[in-house]
């Protein structure tokens, strides 16, 4: 009989101490009963999703996270995005991550300029191709305020940094450097002008709301391909998430995607909306994997208050209506719960630092029976070096 399998992925949940918490992290200090159900009936330790040679990226950390070596399959962020909008790409092909953000007395102030509307930016990317695209430079409408920009005939070696990474951080010390980046500040600089005076900025300055100030071009790479999760693991899987990162991921392993209306890649996401799609969708497949980012992109704000809630709601919502339908309905079942990497709102960055993580179900015995935590993930003594070897000891215990 083949078991039920769930993970659940409270996008950078992880953190550091905080003083205003009483130096507790943010899963020390939420109210989250089911997920330290899961620790406390099953198993918790720490996995290295993000190898020490790379940058930690949910790129990055969520292909560990899915059993898979980054080291032999990731070729850059924004080419999974790109298989996740369907954006064909040949093979001397470059695609960058375009986001629209908020630059301010010259700093990065807003990696998603205020979270935009999909309507907005959208409408924004429409009027940079117009203005700068041509047969060899494509942009690309997405999500928000994720965009990409594809370049044909035209070949790369950059170093690009993240905008979350940098908020706070002065832009002169990192726009891109190297082969063409000065093609990729070019078409930074020119953007910021067509944004300038633009009537959606006028209409977000009235209201407060963060404007977009340019483009930032990063995340760069050629086309990716992955191995079947199906061939590999023998399960049949389904994804349920709102971010283009993950889409594209399942689609390149084979996982089907499954949409949910009102999710949205924020913490206004539906997180009801997603458990209920997951318990639906174990009718027809071995394996669902849930992805919410709200965790993350309250950590990229530095907003405590935001980062406790977004992990609550996952708890409340969807962790606790999945873990009783798997114990109600299925024989055999697992259910995993972590992060991909940490989010400190201290930072307001990615870190590289291990993550910790339950899992309970069929044969899944724990050797430490505390509250979900990364103290208690430590104390548990039970570490696993090389993330992508996680999801074989959850699928193969």
């Amino acid at each position: 009989m083949i078991a039920k399998y769930v993970i659940i992925v409270p996008d950078g949940a992880a953190d550091e101490p905080i003083p205003q918490l009483g130096n507790k992290t943010i899963l020390e200090a939420a109210n989250i009963p089911n997920i330290d159900k899961v620790s406390i009936e099953g198993r918790q330790g720490l996995v290295r999703t993000v190898p020490a040679e790379m940058e930690p990226g949910s790129d990055v950390a969520m292909m560990s996270l899915l059993g898979y070596n980054p080291a032999k399959f990731y070729t850059g962020r924004a080419p999974i995005e790109a298989v996740a909008q369907g954006i064909e790409l040949g093979p001397d092909d470059w695609v960058f991550r375009c986001n629209l953000v908020t630059i301010a007395d010259e700093k990065m102030a807003d990696h998603s300029a205020g979270h935009i509307s999909t309507e907005e930016g959208s409408t924004l990317i429409r009027e940079l191709a117009a203005a700068l695209g041509t047969e060899q430079i494509k942009f690309y409408p997405g999500v928000s305020y994720r965009h990409l920009l594809k370049f044909t005939g035209l070949d790369f070696n950059v170093v690009t940094r993240p905008p979350h990474d940098i908020i706070g951080e002065l832009i002169s010390k990192n726009l891109p450097r190297g082969k063409n980046s000065e093609l990729l500040i070019d078409l930074m600089a020119k953007s910021q002008a067509i944004f300038d005076e633009h009537e959606i900025n006028r209409v977000r300055n009235d209201l407060n709301e963060n404007p977009v100030s340019s483009i930032w071009l990063w995340g760069q790479g050629k086309k990716a391909q992955m191995e079947s999760f199906e061939k590999r693991f023998g399960l049949k899987g389904a994804a349920i998430t709102a971010v283009d990162l993950v889409r594209g991921l399942a689609k390149l392993i084979g996982f089907d995607l499954i949409s949910v209306p009102g999710a949205t890649g924020f913490v206004d996401t539906n997180y009801e909306g997603k458990a209920q799609a997951a318990i639906k969708a174990l009718d027809k497949y071995d394996i669902v994997y849930v992805h919410v980012e709200a965790p993350d992109e309250a950590g990229h704000g530095g907003n405590i208050v935001m980062k406790k809630k977004a992990v609550e709601q996952i708890d409340k919502f969807i962790v606790a209506p999945v873990l009783e339908h798997l114990k109600k309905n299925y024989p055999q079942w697992r259910l995993l719960v972590m992060p991909d990497h940490p989010t400190p709102v201290a930072s307001q960055a990615h870190s590289a630092n291990p993550v910790p993580f339950a899992m309970t179900g069929s044969n899944v015995n724990g050797v430490l029976q505390k509250p979900f935590s990364e103290a208690n993930s430590l104390q548990s003594g039970f570490m696993i070096e090389n993330g992508y070897d996680l999801m074989e000891y959850f699928l193969k215990i």
